[in-house]
């Protein structure tokens, strides 16, 4: 499906519902059109598992399902991830957690490192995750 938009098109490339069953095929059907969107190497691999750690996340601490969106825009791949669960107050620590006496926020703080762009709108319930990183 192409969108028009103000930043120009838009193309949805993959939505799937999601489960920790189901995970691992998240994520080949990920790298597989990332791939042929042609997003290649490291990069590839980056992307690939930022987005893998924040389903995982969804999984694990927002009831165990989410929502994913892949899409082409015109200079970059951006993935949306959203979940139902109880909300969380989106902080993403600076230093690796473990070293600074918390244990929560690995997946965030990957992710961050690895993409060219990373957003989190959470509330009461719920939270959505984006990520981005530009096609060169």
């Amino acid at each position: 499906m192409r969108l028009s938009g103000l930043e120009g098109s838009e193309t949805i490339l993959l939505k799937r519902n999601f489960t920790g069953a189901n995970l691992s095929v998240l994520r080949a059907l990920v790298e597989d059109t990332a791939a042929a969107e042609g997003l290649a190497g490291v990069r590839l691999g980056e992307f690939t598992l930022a987005i893998s750690e924040i389903a995982d996340n969804a999984v694990e601490h927002a009831g165990g399902r989410g929502h994913l969106e892949l899409r082409r825009l015109t200079h970059e791949l951006e993935c949306r991830i959203t979940d139902n669960g109880p909300g969380f107050t989106p902080a993403i620590p600076e230093l690796l957690p473990g070293l600074d006496n918390t244990r929560s926020g690995r997946g965030l703080w990957l992710a961050r490192l690895v993409t060219d762009r990373l957003t989190i709108a959470a509330g009461a319930t719920g939270a959505a995750v984006t990520l981005a990183m530009r096609l060169r």
